[in-house]
């Protein structure tokens, strides 16, 4: 029952153009009944890939409020992100910038004062600014002056353990995990409550801004029941397989590393069942918060935004979770899915947008804009209906340079000691990489090993390599220029304020000689 829910219910730039940096003054937002700017309300699952989604085509997967959200409003059908990770992902979206622009490509270098964010700018237009879900985003001392209130269940995240190479695990990790869990008491639907709680307040004078980062679906692998036994792994479409030719490195280190590559057909497949089964509960907890927002009156004027920082292998190559490196379009293809007051329901936008143009679309909405050089375009327009650009590719980047271990995950313990004693004691598998992807092919270019070129469109699950084909020569070249044309444009951005050029006064003091 819980699982049913309700059956229904800017331009971007050219290829290698950025967008203006900070264009003018923004048109005013879509207009609301009462006139006033719209709440704000961001559902930002964890590793929520686009295509498990059933209004993104996945014939199996129930998910009946993505397929309202996408009814009542604008679905993004090719959304990618700028970079495969946690945390470097929350930072190019809530700043614009290509996760090159200050090094933001990790999981310990979050936006600290000195660095823009969309909740401060909202927070200084007037919106009380709600933080409800996992961090990996802003720096500890910048929730005060973007945050009005903030909570996060207790940190559950294994400890670093520096030191000698630990043992290969003793058993297959797969994440899979056991155990009963009640729908209504996980760390989610606790997070979902206090949202809950702030569209029930009543007599509000300034609008809202709610950012609810949940949990799942990241793993371990395990769906609250209810949704744990929706799927037969036995019936699920085929995985894409392992062992693919001319793969990245990382593919087979980490089959081996986590002894992937002694488990079958239907463990992967378990492995995916499972991810379905948490992504239909993060469906129905979208479901509770649409109906929340439908009962406290304020369907008329809140903006419900939908997304996710980036997918899942879920069994894809014979591989689980993501990997820093990873480009493929199951990591980089998220959800996006817009309902904002006078919106065009049911309009699908087929051409390619970045995860990072939610933040110039939030902020015109609220009627403010950037004060700092970023490169999101605002969908306002595709929210009115408008086409996208046809011309528009989407940029990612993945990786850290063998150069600066600064960067590199700490080893940690439980989990995740298989893969942060990968990346650190082989660095070669997490090397930088960087991708354009447009609706018809991906480049993943590889400086340290063989690069990637895919047709999308006769080869949506990148299984067939090209890069090596004769034919294919000038088609990689034009995607080799078009990526550096873009880091030549959007990287080395300097502040906005100068320094004055001429050396301060110099008082002597009595003891200088």
């Amino acid at each position: 029952a819980l699982a049913a829910g309700p059956a229904l219910a800017g331009t971007p730039p050219p290829v290698g153009q950025a967008p203006a940096a900070s264009p003018g003054p923004f048109p005013l937002p879509l207009p609301t009944p009462t006139g006033k700017r719209p709440n704000l309300v961001l559902f930002f699952p964890d590793e929520m890939r686009a295509d498990a989604l059933g209004c993104y085509g996945n014939p199996v997967c129930k998910t009946p409020n993505y397929d309202r959200l996408a009814a009542q409003g604008t679905r993004f059908a090719q959304c990618h992100v700028q970079f495969p990770v946690c945390g470097a992902s929350r930072c190019s979206l809530l700043t614009g910038w290509p996760t090159s622009v200050h090094g933001h490509r990790s999981l310990y270098y979050f936006l600290r004062p000195d660095e823009p964010n969309l909740f401060r700018y909202l927070k200084e237009a007037g919106y009380d600014v709600y933080w409800f879900g996992k961090n990996d985003a802003l720096a500890q001392q910048s929730f005060t002056d973007s945050v009005t209130q903030w909570y996060d269940a207790p940190s559950h995240l294994p400890r670093p353990r520096p030191g000698e190479q630990r043992p290969a695990p003793d058993a297959p990790l797969t994440m899979l995990t056991r155990g009963a869990v009640d729908p209504r008491a996980t760390p989610d639907h606790a997070l979902l409550e206090l949202a809950i709680g702030v569209l029930e307040q009543r007599e509000r004078e300034r609008p809202f801004c709610i950012f609810l980062p949940t949990g799942t679906p990241h793993p371990p692998y395990r769906a609250p029941t209810g949704f744990d036994t929706l799927y037969d792994p036995a019936r699920l479409p085929a995985l894409i397989p392992p062992g693919l030719p001319v793969k990245p490195r990382f593919h087979a280190a980490m089959r081996e590393t986590y002894r992937l590559d002694a488990v079958d057909d239907a463990t992967l497949r378990q492995v995916r069942a499972t991810y379905y089964g948490q992504v239909s509960y993060t469906d129905w907890l979208l479901g509770e918060l649409m109906d929340a927002i439908d009962r406290t009156g304020h369907a008329a004027d809140t903006a419900l935004i939908a997304s996710s920082d980036h997918g899942d292998y879920a069994g894809d190559y014979g591989l689980i979770e993501k990997w820093p490196s990873g480009l493929e379009d199951c990591l980089t293809h998220v959800p996006l899915l817009i309902r904002a007051p006078g919106g065009k329901a049911g309009h699908v936008v087929e051409e390619m947008t970045e995860l990072y143009d939610v933040m110039a679309t939030m902020l015109e909405l609220a009627g403010t804009r950037a004060r700092h050089t970023h490169f999101a375009a605002s969908l306002v327009p595709q929210l009115k209906g408008a086409a996208g650009d046809p011309a528009r590719a989407a940029y990612s980047e993945g990786g850290y340079n063998t150069y600066e271990p600064q960067a590199f995950e700490p080893r940690l313990g439980g989990l995740y000691a298989p893969k942060t004693d990968l990346q650190n004691l082989h660095p070669a598998t997490v090397a930088r990489v960087a991708s354009v992807k447009t609706r018809d092919a991906a480049f993943i270019a590889r400086p340290e090993e063989t690069s990637e070129l895919y047709d999308r469109r006769a080869d949506p699950g990148l299984t067939q390599n090209r890069i090596a084909k004769a034919s294919a020569a000038g088609e990689v070249a034009a995607h080799q220029l078009d990526l550096m044309n873009r880091f030549i444009r959007t990287t080395g951005i300097p502040p906005v304020d100068k320094d004055p050029r001429d050396t301060p006064p110099f008082y002597p003091m009595a003891s200088f000689r």
